[in-house]
């Protein structure tokens, strides 16, 4: 047990899983009372595994590194922060901001309201957000066959595909449930069109990274399994821009879409994404991330499919956040740009 916990980072071991956050603490750090503690976790102080925790009552796992930040965290994203790119009846295309979880996770599900109130999930949000938008104006397409009272609603939104919580850029939602049901098999059947922009540690070459996804490679963390087990997985990488030999920005087409697909592609070939904490390159590589990126540099840049109702092929793309582009300059500054010549 320490006596003071700033600056901390701690283990959570088989002893300690299914612990309360605040409980937890409490027995890492000497003299700790529970309103001490949860007024820690409030003020945006403790991460779990690399993301800011602000409930109190959640349940650790073993694996998991908790630490204690010397300064409270920044606020997180809110719904004035979510911009709506495209929306009629069926479908709502969104920029979704870093910091910000796409939807609720299955354990989540049972949780009071107020509890889910402390971090709003990016679906729960969107009701608030189209309204918004509608009233102060914002355009709609109506589709073929669409009934007025249909184009303002903002009732329940269905998720069809997902981005990691500190990944940036486009999703689309289905507001109807026919139309989940056909943007859902798109999803499956891996026809839509997902392009991401990241910054990747190291001088990044062209090619396509083909594996198998397991859920726990042998460390508790996802990864490719060398037997062929998992969820056949492919990641064409195209490098766009290189910063020396130190930083590449890179263009990732799915092929697939598997959970954290991009992210693990790219550290096991050795080139782990900037900012990146939990996938990182294979042992005994001498590359380090030094670009001081202030989250995993991912960016979902582009997003294609089939309209569920009209049949037609409809693309979306999304810019650069400021947090990514002021990396890209900085990593300019002191390594230097290079652009590749992609014939």
């Amino acid at each position: 047990m320490v006596k003071h916990g700033i600056g901390q980072v701690f283990h959570v071991n088989d002893d300690a899983d299914g612990c309360t956050l605040a409980s937890y603490l409490r027995q890492q750090i000497a003299g700790t009372s529970w309103a001490v503690a949860e007024r820690w976790i409030r003020n945006r102080r403790i991460t779990v595994h690399g993301n800011i925790c602000v409930d109190a009552a959640r349940r650790l796992k073993s694996g998991e590194v908790i630490k204690f930040l010397d300064v409270p965290a920044a606020a997180p994203p809110g719904s004035e922060d979510v911009k709506i790119v495209f929306l009629d009846d069926q479908v709502v295309v969104v920029e979704k901001p870093a910091g910000m979880t796409t939807t609720r996770h299955h354990e989540e599900a049972g949780w009071p309201t107020r509890r889910r109130q402390l971090q709003p999930t990016l679906d729960e949000l969107l009701p608030t957000v189209i309204g918004r938008f509608l009233k102060a104006g914002g355009k709609y397409k109506k589709s073929r066959g669409a009934k007025k009272e249909r184009l303002h609603r903002s009732g329940p939104i269905r998720s069809v595909h997902r981005i990691d919580r500190e990944t940036s850029g486009l999703l689309v939602f289905a507001r109807t449930v026919p139309a989940g049901r056909i943007l859902a098999e798109q999803f499956r059947q891996h026809t839509t069109k997902r392009k991401y922009l990241a910054i990747a540690v190291g001088r990044v070459g062209k090619g396509t990274v083909i594996s198998s996804l397991v859920r726990d490679r042998g460390d508790g963390r996802r990864g490719s399994a060398d037997d062929g087990t998992g969820k056949h997985a492919v990641t064409h990488v195209q490098p766009c821009e290189h910063f020396g030999d130190e930083y590449t920005l890179v263009e990732c087409r799915l092929e697939t879409g598997r959970t954290h697909q991009i992210r693990i592609h790219l550290a096991e070939s050795g080139h782990p994404i900037c900012g990146e904490r939990v996938y990182t390159a294979p042992r005994g590589s001498t590359l380090k991330d030094r670009s001081l990126a202030p989250r995993v540099a991912l960016h979902a840049a582009e997003l294609g499919f089939v309209h569920p109702v009209t049949g037609e092929d409809i693309l979306f793309e999304s810019r650069l956040p400021k947090d990514f582009q002021d990396v890209l300059k900085r990593l300019g500054k002191t390594c230097g740009r290079e652009l590749v010549d992609e014939r």
